[in-house]
């Protein structure tokens, strides 16, 4: 799969929360509580193992989620990142 270029990347995320930060596109989410952050990122897990395609996720802060989408083999942001971006944005 073949990296995107950035002009590419930021007209895909042009319209949305998503960022383009150090070779990911990168969005963080609030969630109400603690519990709630683990469901979403326990959501985000599932949709990733149904794509076969694997954002870092971080979580901190009690309720604040970070999900950083890049295809590490290709050495930045590809389709398939937008794709899952796409996806984890109907989750939330």
């Amino acid at each position: 799969m073949d990296r995107l270029e950035n002009d590419v990347i930021e007209t895909a995320i042009a319209q949305g929360e998503w960022r383009n930060e150090d070779g990911g596109i990168v969005r963080d989410y609030s969630l109400p509580n603690f519990e709630s952050a683990i469901q979403f990122v326990h959501s985000v897990a599932g949709v990733a193992e149904v794509a076969n395609h694997h954002p870092d996720i971080l979580i901190h802060d009690w309720n604040q989620v970070r999900i950083t989408c890049t295809t590490h083999s290709a050495g930045g942001v590809t389709d398939a990142d937008l794709a899952l971006a796409k996806e984890i944005d109907e989750l939330a």
